[in-house]
């Protein structure tokens, strides 16, 4: 590809290095909540069950699932950039209300915002890098995404630590979190460009190779609807579901480790900012999808996903086996690790199955399935805490994990551009014409 649309992160890395540094804000806004809010719900509203801190975990996974698919599909319409701006702006009232809540019932209904904040602001940077990069750089610039947002969750979450022990759990660290939204959305306003026309551009190099169309001559796969790209990516592609269950029960490890790590090593004796660290750096790991996305550019996407997910089930699993802080430290860490090595390599096997015009909308399906995992998953694990134990928790998660990493080793194939041996379903030329206007 040539001219003003050619891809390449080297070409482009100045409008990549502003999309890097507006998804470590969004990763700021997430971590400013991991480790702060799990323990204002016991301490300052003396809440006592884990279900009920578990609902601002639940309202964000639902909300920032249903964003993350019709982000997607507004983003294919309208372009990226002004759905970015307005995930920022949904992000202003999150601070005034950690601030000001005056119950739990305020946190819960509160963090619809950071589902909307988080569901398409993240969003849309990561579509952004992957138009920017190309297909060649897929797994890399997933990679660079997800390495970058998760130390922005990282960062908050250690930040907000050390702010909530030298002063108090409110209202100080989230003063820190007001500054990070107002910067980034003046970033995204005045610094962003719209980086749609690099998917156009790519489609129709895709046209012109004729691979834009279907071998026997049926609809191009540039004009499935929306209908048809939520059932491939659902159901009607065996690949494409197994990396979407495998990005649901992903969640699960993400959601046990905002909402039950912090009260579990608390209830171990650890302070808040010890918590932090714990918490912090399994996140910090997550800085390893700088070279892991790059991992699976070059040895295909399934084998970091299978190793990933037996790596961050045994993770999960030794929290409860071993005692002492520099252990949980370990523990959190391998965890955390297995999750880098699986999160940028679903993303790119959604993305390599998609095209270029609709990879937006396909990439929110996707995102759409995963990120109802932490609402799932808050539900299991404070069930699991409320009617058995907390550890019982980290047992069905690992559990989880392990299972769901064995169906991607029976039923994925491989996406890879080059090492792929996926082939995607056939179109269906009379259900994709009627669900055209959907």
């Amino acid at each position: 590809m040539s001219g003003e649309y050619a891809q390449g992160i080297r070409r482009n890395w100045r409008q990549f290095t502003l999309q890097i540094f507006t998804v470590f804000a969004v990763g700021l806004t997430m971590g400013s909540q991991r480790n702060v809010v799990p323990i204002m719900g016991e301490e300052t509203f003396g809440v006592e069950s884990l279900l009920v801190i578990g609902s601002f975990v639940v309202s964000f996974g639902i909300v920032k699932a249903v964003l993350n698919l019709y982000s997607g599909k507004w983003a294919d319409a309208y372009g990226r950039k002004p759905i970015l701006i307005a995930g920022w702006i949904a992000a202003i009232p999150i601070p005034f209300i950690l601030i000001y809540a005056p119950s739990w019932s305020w946190i819960a209904v509160g963090n619809v915002l950071l589902g909307v904040n988080q569901g398409v602001a993240w969003s849309m940077s990561m579509i952004s890098k992957i138009e920017l990069a190309g297909p060649n750089q897929r797994g890399l610039a997933a990679g660079l995404d997800e390495a970058f947002g998760y130390t922005g969750v990282a960062a908050g979450a250690w930040l907000t630590g050390v702010i909530a022990a030298q002063y108090s759990l409110r209202p100080e660290p989230f003063y820190f979190l007001a500054a990070v939204i107002v910067v980034a959305l003046l970033i995204a306003i005045v610094l962003i460009e719209e980086t749609l026309p690099y998917a156009k551009a790519e489609a129709a190099d895709l046209d012109d190779d004729g691979d834009g169309v279907e071998a026997d001559g049926g609809t191009s796969e540039a004009d499935l609807s929306f209908t048809e790209i939520v059932k491939r990516a659902t159901y009607k592609d065996r690949t494409l579901f197994t990396a979407a269950q495998a990005g649901h029960v992903e969640n699960f490890v993400d959601t046990l480790v905002w909402i039950a790590f912090p009260i579990f090593l608390v209830s171990q004796g650890l302070g808040v900012a010890q918590v932090g660290v714990v918490v912090g750096v399994h996140s910090a790991a997550y800085f390893l999808q700088v070279y892991t996305g790059r991992l699976g550019d070059r040895v295909g996407r399934k084998p970091p996903i299978v190793v990933g997910f037996f790596l961050a089930g045994a993770g999960v699993l030794g929290m409860v086996l071993v005692e002492g802080y520099y252990l949980w430290i370990l523990l959190s860490a391998i965890s955390g690790v297995g999750m880098a090595l699986h999160y940028p390599n679903l993303i790119a096997v959604a993305s390599d199955a998609a095209h270029p015009l609709w990879r937006s909308t396909g990439l929110g399906v996707y995102r759409l399935w995963r990120d109802l995992g932490y609402a799932v998953g808050a539900v299991l694990i404070g069930l699991s805490v409320d009617l058995l134990s907390i550890e019982a928790a980290f047992y069905g998660t690992a559990i989880a994990m392990f299972l769901s990493g064995g169906l991607v080793v029976l039923w994925m194939e491989e996406t890879h551009p080059e090492l792929g041996t996926h082939e995607p379903p056939s179109v269906d030329l009379e259900a994709s014409k009627t669900g055209s206007e959907d």
